[in-house]
């Protein structure tokens, strides 16, 4: 019967992988006709809309995250965009949390979409299936065809580094944030409700030591009044993400979090792995203290984020890890702290990620008989005209025009009549909610919660302390990636395992040494070794 089982779920992933895959009649595998050298259709117009003459219709496997709508294609940017461009494209939708297994079916059945949108297509899997021809190099066309991406390359180089592959080319889009844009590229700081600070007569923390004692003050106070001990001094979507955001004031992730287990050892300027440092160890023997004494909500390895923003929407959360309680929660009165000055007085904030975010957020298949169009057609995405329509929508009807020059969306969104967030408001105009989208955003044009007024404050309160040197994701060669996808997977699993298992006090400090000498067991000098090669490629470049 299990193996009944088994086989039946086969063969409905399979069914799966080809409703998503069976794109618009054109080639599939590495052999279809619309290779990189392809000759553009004389109907291909390199400027100006529309981008071809005769309608054309395209399917994307496309990644959707749970505040996104169900259907992209009656959203207003995509149904005015079809009609400008003369492309129909149909948005076959794949949830994040499945993300990873659909798209891997999808890869290995040989039956292609037409492009990969917003699917979080990996480096390495570029680079494996790009070689194979499944993804279309876009080097040669790039000049041509995508003039506001060229652009953009060309004014950050780094950006064009980290989307190069070793065999030297480009097979993706990626999803860029301006380098000046600090409060995106910070996301998620740590937010402290104002209203409770001034309750309990406390300044905002400005130390590590500040913020433990903040915590332990809203553990010991019924701040809400209501006779129940409910309130949660703190809680994020994940562990990680407390671990990300603390690390800093240790002097940890000093290269930004494209970098989760290495950084540069500021006493020798060498790279350093990190989980295995004293200072690390600190970090989580501070993370265990506030999890043992009930500082730290009892759910955080379990949680999902709508139970957080549920409990947010209740009003019970002292300080948060999100984009913007304001809105996610509807909740307004948070503040966002700055560093954190930890017990050796560091003072670094590392919550800052990479401006090339997702590599490969859009990529074109071999299936695909109009590359050229379909490179058009993402590429408005990447100058100020068409970022500014993506993310904003239609003049006077999503947003408006201040005399000052600058926009903002229409109190439909902002203050919604029926009580919705903003990004529950924006479902029915947008679909870059949740991230991962090709596209390049500026804070001139860019609305959604990091743009907003206590975001900024919140960033401008950490730029002098924050990372300078902000590293973009590594790209290994075959063998490298072979290493990484099998010992470096290994590790980094029984890292995460053992951050929990010290956090909740399953596994004791003094066992730490043993963790150690297991990681040295499991390969971590040759996964140094192998991050120091592709390091060595990445700054030769």
């Amino acid at each position: 019967m299990l193996i009944r089982k088994g086989l039946g779920l086969a063969l409905a992933a399979l069914v799966t992988v080809s409703s998503l895959a069976a794109c618009s009649g054109g080639n599939s595998g590495a052999g279809g006709e619309a290779a990189a050298g392809a000759t553009a259709a004389p109907s291909v117009n390199k400027t100006g809309f529309p981008i071809v003459n005769e309608p054309i219709s395209l399917r994307f496997f496309t990644g959707k995250s749970t505040t996104n709508g169900n259907n992209f294609e009656e959203t207003l940017v995509w149904s005015e965009y079809a009609k400008m461009t003369n492309m129909n494209v149909k948005f076959e939708l794949v949830p994040f949390e499945n993300l990873t297994d659909k798209r891997n079916l999808v890869l290995a059945s040989g039956e292609y979409p037409d492009a990969f949108y917003s699917a979080r297509v990996s480096a390495a899997e570029l680079y494996k299936y790009g070689k194979q021809g499944v993804f279309v190099p876009l080097n040669d066309m790039i000049g041509e065809y995508a003039p506001n991406l060229k652009k953009v390359l060309d004014t950050y180089p780094f950006i064009k580094k980290g989307l190069t592959m070793p065999d030297g080319n480009i097979y993706s889009i990626p999803s860029i944030y301006d380098p000046e844009f600090l409060s995106m590229l910070i996301g998620m700081p740590l937010w402290v409700k104002q209203e409770w600070l001034d309750k309990l007569g406390m300044k905002e923390p400005t130390t590590i030591d500040e913020f433990y004692q903040f915590l332990k003050a809203v553990k010991e106070t019924d701040l809400n009044g209501n006779g129940q001990q409910d309130e949660i001094p703190l809680s994020a979507v994940n562990i990680g993400e407390v671990i990300d955001q603390l690390k800093g004031s240790w002097g940890l992730g000093n290269r930004g979090l494209s970098h989760k287990l290495v950084d540069v050892d500021p006493q020798t300027n060498q790279l350093r792995f990190t989980k295995t440092t004293p200072e690390y160890k600190e970090l989580l023997q501070f993370i265990n203290k506030l999890y043992t004494e009930g500082l730290l909500d009892k759910e955080i390895f379990t949680i999902k984020d709508t139970a957080l923003n549920a409990k947010g929407q209740a009003g019970v959360l002292a300080a948060t890890i999100v984009p913007n309680p304001a809105a996610v929660m509807g909740q307004k009165g948070y503040i966002g702290l700055g560093t954190l000055e930890g017990p050796h007085g560091d003072k670094l904030y590392s919550h800052v990620k990479s401006p090339l975010v997702w590599v490969g957020a859009f990529a074109i298949t071999s299936a695909n008989k109009h590359p050229e169009a379909t490179l058009r057609w993402i590429d408005y995405f990447y100058g100020d005209e068409g970022a500014k329509f993506y993310f904003m929508g239609l003049k006077d009807k999503t947003y408006i025009e201040n005399p000052d020059g600058s926009l903002e969306y229409v109190k439909e969104i902002t203050d919604n009549p029926d009580g919705l967030t903003q990004d529950q408001a924006s479902v029915k105009y947008f679909t870059w909610m949740g991230g991962s989208y090709p596209a390049f955003a500026k804070q001139a044009y860019f609305r959604g919660s990091e743009s907003l007024p206590e975001a900024l404050a919140s960033a401008e309160k950490v730029k002098n302390d924050a990372v300078k040197e902000i590293w973009t994701s590594f790209n290994f060669t075959e063998e490298e990636t072979g290493f990484m996808s099998s010992t470096g997977a290994d590790i980094s699993s029984y890292i995460s395992e053992m951050e929990s298992k010290f956090i909740n006090g399953s596994a004791s400090f003094d066992e730490w040494d043993n963790y150690v000498a297991t990681l040295k067991k499991m390969g971590s000098d040759e996964y140094m070794k192998v991050y120091q090669a592709a390091y060595d490629r990445y700054k030769a470049e």
